[in-house]
């Protein structure tokens, strides 16, 4: 068997064990490894909505500062590499093989074995370590007290993005149930940023970082001042940094900015040399994908991957902003655990017509219960069951008609959705 055999063995198996939350069997395999998580600065995500973009500006600002930065994202959206990021770049498939082959043979002397996402994890730190990364930027996949990215003893900086509903089966149904689970991941006098106006979560994070002696700084939002934004990006004013500019666009990349610069500046208060100039060329410079991410010019084709009822709330006001007059044609795929019931009202009267689809995921909806939902709401809606049907009729649909085509939903259909679009534009 040879090295990628054997990873992707490792990776199959442990796949197989499902979602198992709880830290003993990730700790275990570390400690095994040598706890590569502790020897490395790290910066912890967690929140509902907003990590990714979040890390993604905020790992460029810190590459432009003369940093070496490892990234950890989920879900990888394009293939296994896309969790890992060294600078701003992909892992390569080779390296991470190598690594996780690795790791398979330390999961081997285990008694109970881990999870695939916990495989991911400790393949994540080790990645780090062997880079010789100055500092991580780890994203919680779910929650954050019992994720397995919860192993880091002293994060330079822990951050909540937002506490919105969202894995309600796992996390709670109350927004301060789930605000619960996300401050899991405060450590003992270890620096908090909370990024979200929601006055009951604010209420947790605060008491959570109080009882450990944490400071505890919340983004002031009066200090953001929208100057432009259209689909070639946006352009803002942040209070004490002056006019800055970001290539991603949708309604809601400011907020997270300002999430980023609150951060830098605590960042900067304990130690890092991050300057000016490095704000400004790291956020000017930023790369993210799947996030209201135009694809294709004629027609005009974006994909966002808004896919909780917060994140179609957000998408809901960037259609707004971006299509005032020509509505555009909507394909639109989600998971089944979502509370895809509300997302017709929200959308409903701001796109030209619907086309579902079913992302390639076990958890995915059905394409026609999504159809039947929007047509129950008065939406024209077109179910298809081959997700590059779908992709070919709205394409088609949207050039005729000389509209947009705007794509949203799971991020688990970005790499499906990629692949037809480049077949029809070919």
């Amino acid at each position: 068997m040879n090295i990628k055999e054997k990873a992707e063995k490792c990776l199959k198996e442990a796949a197989s064990r499902g979602s198992i939350l709880g830290l003993e069997r990730i700790t275990g395999l570390l400690h095994l490894m040598g706890d590569p998580q502790d020897k490395i600065k790290t910066i912890h995500i967690a929140g509902t909505n907003g990590k990714g973009s979040f890390g993604a500006m905020l790992g460029s600002v810190l590459v432009h500062a003369g940093y070496r930065v490892g990234n950890f994202s989920s879900p990888a959206i394009t293939a296994v590499t896309d969790y890992f990021r060294i600078s701003g770049r992909e892992v390569g498939r080779d390296e991470l093989y190598k690594t996780v082959a690795d790791i398979s043979d330390v999961i081997s002397t285990m008694t109970e074995k881990p999870t695939e996402f916990e495989v991911l994890t400790a393949a994540a730190f080790e990645l780090f370590r062997r880079n010789k990364c100055d500092i991580a930027l780890v994203e919680c996949g779910m929650g954050g007290d019992t994720d397995s990215t919860n192993v880091i003893k002293a994060p330079i900086l822990s951050v909540i993005t937002n506490v919105r509903k969202d894995h309600t089966g796992f996390l709670g149904n109350t927004i301060a149930e789930i605000a619960v689970h996300k401050a899991g991941i405060i450590k003992d006098q270890c620096p908090v940023l909370f990024g979200d106006t929601e006055s009951e979560a604010l209420s947790v994070v605060r008491t959570v970082a109080e009882r450990n002696s944490s400071e505890l700084v919340v983004t002031d939002l009066s200090r953001l001042n929208l100057i432009n934004s259209d689909l070639s990006g946006t352009d803002f004013v942040f209070s004490g940094f002056g006019k800055l500019h970001i290539p991603l666009i949708g309604d809601y990349q400011p907020y997270n900015a300002a999430n980023v610069l609150t951060a830098v500046e605590m960042l900067r208060r304990n130690g890092l040399d991050i300057n000016d100039e490095a704000v400004r060329s790291g956020l000017s410079d930023v790369k993210w994908h799947g996030r209201f991410e135009v694809l294709c010019k004629e027609p005009l084709v974006i994909f966002d991957g808004s896919h909780n009822p917060d994140g179609i709330r957000s998408a809901a006001k960037s259609l707004k902003k971006y299509f005032p007059d020509k509505k555009p044609v909507l394909l639109i795929g989600v998971m089944a655990d979502k509370e895809y019931g509300l997302y017709a009202d929200m959308l409903g009267e701001l796109v030209d017509s619907v086309c579902t689809v079913s992302p390639d995921n076990p958890r995915a909806l059905d394409s026609h219960r999504l159809a039947e939902v929007f047509a129950e709401k008065g939406v024209e809606a077109k179910a298809f069951d081959v997700l590059g049907e779908g992709v070919r009729y709205a394409y088609e649909y949207a050039r005729k008609k000389k509209i947009a085509l705007v794509a949203l939903g799971s991020l688990y259909m970005y790499r499906e959705f990629i692949e037809e679009l480049e077949k029809i534009i070919k």
